[in-house]
């Protein structure tokens, strides 16, 4: 039996709420828990120093693999856990939970539906909200809505024949304010179904109308003094505003469906799979497609779907997905939701799906990094729409100061990754005065009249720091070099980040976290710091040069000997005679040393 590579497996498993399952040897799900913070969670099970019973001992010596599902909330996990258990009913799990483990609220089906809770589900056309994690938070939102709304609680056959007939009394609800007294006809139809509508969307998440209400309460409250009722809503106004509005199990109305996404790029294709059965999560798995063809990721959720259709039995005619479906098939109907529970339903599934294949990836582009080179230059072929994959990219970038010690910079990328010995330097020689555009035609004339004559391999994407006016300098070279249609260039403009493509009016605009456009900043701020430092050393080289040509009797000639032998003014200052006299002749040794004594009184 082979060992179980536990730190592997914490490696992929995020700090997220959600469920976990354990699997042995033969692939049988043996445990099914729930945590706040997954990683946290299963790590327990491993720690050396957990003082675990026998039988969690024996559970853990069993674990070879560990899957997960992600959710919003914690009570989402711990009801997704609850709806799984029930279904798989694994070994270890020996609290099992009935159906009557949590609460609903049903809005009754008949005249004048009632609200109330109940365990116990039945098929007769009522509407069911739950089930409930946290029965204190079950009953404060029924109190709530009590309070805001007036509804009966007599179970009397409230139909228009017997309200008619004045069956019905008034009873002590209507006169301690608690109904409007539907049954003697003071409560109209169409009132008190706003009403119930209105209930349906709070039960439905948005609890925002019933905070407002409390808060009204409280306001109301207080002005009339009754600070001790101001106080139990505000104790019930602290918990609504902890409730998480979005919760994946809401509405048993939605029952008996499917619910799939997929996330894919140029090599894998990866597809998550959601189980809804009376509101809740029962199965839910997430499997890795390895694309043969090009395939579109219409076939490739077609084919998952059949997969998982099979494999978990599934008989719903109603399958949630991400887009339309060409699949022709009378019994199922593909549903691509906008707004609402289904729609929360999808972005969870997209959620899962998306933080699956993001590991996945991570994890083999750990075990070969050239995956994620290839990754990212097709991402940028696709992205700058290259006619070739950009293996190889340059980027200039100009500095000077008010005109004076103009350099200009190249820096080299290759395989999306600095190629630092391919770095390069220019020293501006035709250009007087801060002249940007010329400085940038001239480096670019230069390096590339270079390439041409060494029969250097041309790069298959130029990047220029700049605007359009830098830009047109880059490209007027490159026609005169006649391989403006071979290469393509493009310039990037500092203050909106937009890129610019020769003779193009409008930018391009990227996505701000598109690896495409990080690459691109990346070989713009690695050209700009490699230019700037050689400008920097270049500026302060005339900076002591003027200094020496400044005493009489040292020319330019020596000044350049001086600093290319001691780097520094001050090392001049500190040589001693021998030295020097291995550089300048008697004369200006005995000019140096006058000047250094000089400057030292």
């Amino acid at each position: 039996m082979s060992a179980f590579d536990y730190k592997k497996a914490l490696a992929d498993i995020p700090h997220k709420p959600g469920i976990y399952q354990y699997w042995d040897q033969d692939e049988i799900l043996i445990y099914i828990g729930k945590a706040k913070d997954l990683r946290n969670r299963v790590g327990s099970y491993f720690n050396q120093d957990n003082q675990m019973n026998g039988k969690t001992k024996v559970l853990v010596s069993k674990i070879r693999k560990i899957t997960f599902t992600i959710v919003d909330t914690e009570i989402d996990a711990w009801l997704l856990e609850n709806s799984l258990i029930k279904k798989h009913q694994p070994r270890y799990n020996i609290m099992l939970k009935d159906d009557k483990t949590y609460p609903w609220i049903i809005i009754k089906k008949e005249p004048f539906p009632r609200l109330y809770w109940t365990r116990k589900m039945v098929k007769d056309g009522s509407t069911y909200f739950g089930p409930y994690a946290s029965v204190g938070m079950m009953h404060t939102i029924l109190d709530l809505i009590k309070e805001t709304y007036p509804l009966r609680t007599c179970n009397l056959p409230l139909t228009q024949e017997n309200i008619e007939s004045g069956k019905f009394k008034v009873c002590l609800e209507y006169q301690i304010g608690n109904c409007k007294c539907p049954c003697q006809a003071f409560q109209p139809a169409e009132d008190y179904d706003q009403s119930i509508e209105e209930i349906k969307d709070i039960l439905n998440g948005k609890i925002s109308n019933v905070i407002r209400e409390v808060k009204q309460i409280i306001k109301n409250a207080v002005a009339e003094l009754n600070f001790e009722y101001a106080h139990q809503y505000q104790r019930k106004l602290l918990v609504l505003e902890k409730y998480q509005s979005k919760s994946t199990v809401v509405n048993s109305s939605i029952t008996n469906v499917d619910v799939v996404s997929i996330a894919s790029d140029e090599r894998y294709a990866f597809v998550n799979y959601l189980k809804i059965m009376n509101g809740s999560i029962i199965q839910t798995q997430t499997i890795e497609i390895k694309k043969k063809l090009d395939e579109s990721d219409e076939e490739l959720l077609s084919i998952a779907i059949t997969e998982f259709r099979t494999k978990f039995n599934s008989t719903s005619r109603e399958i949630i997905v991400p887009f339309e479906l060409t699949i022709a098939d009378e019994n199922l109907k593909f549903t691509v939701p906008k707004l609402g529970e289904k729609k929360n339903l999808l972005d969870l599934s997209h959620k899962n799906v998306l933080f699956f294949k993001r590991e996945k990836l991570n994890q083999y582009e750990k075990l070969n990094p050239d995956l994620r080179s290839e990754r990212i230059l097709t991402q940028m072929q696709k992205d700058l729409m290259l006619t070739q994959l950009p293996v190889h990219i340059e980027c200039f970038d100009n500095s000077n100061f008010q005109g004076q010690y103009p350099v200009s910079a190249i820096v080299v990328f290759k395989d999306a990754k600095p190629s630092k010995k391919d770095y390069r330097h220019f020293n501006v020689k035709t250009v007087e005065g801060p002249n940007d555009f010329a400085t940038m035609e001239e480096a670019v004339y230069r390096r590339y009249k270079r390439m041409l004559e060494e029969e250097g391999t041309l790069p298959q994407l130029i990047i220029i720091d700049g605007g359009k006016g830098q830009l047109s300098s880059a490209v007027s070279s490159l026609k005169k070099l006649g391989i403006d249609k071979k290469v393509t260039v493009i310039g990037i403009a500092k203050r909106l980040e937009e890129l610019y493509y020769p003779g193009d009016s409008y930018p391009l605009h990227l996505d701000k976290k598109s690896e495409t456009l990080k690459v691109i900043q990346q070989l713009r701020d690695e050209a700009h710091r490699f230019g700037i430092t050689f400008h920097r050393k270049k500026r302060d080289q005339g900076t002591l040069k003027t200094q020496l040509e400044a005493i009489s009797g040292i020319g330019k000639t020596t000044a350049d000997n001086l600093l290319r032998q001691f780097k520094s003014v001050k090392r001049i200052k500190e040589a001693s005679e021998s030295e020097l006299a291995q550089v300048v002749n008697k004369a200006q040794l005995k000019t140096l040393l006058d000047y250094f004594r000089a400057k030292t009184e």
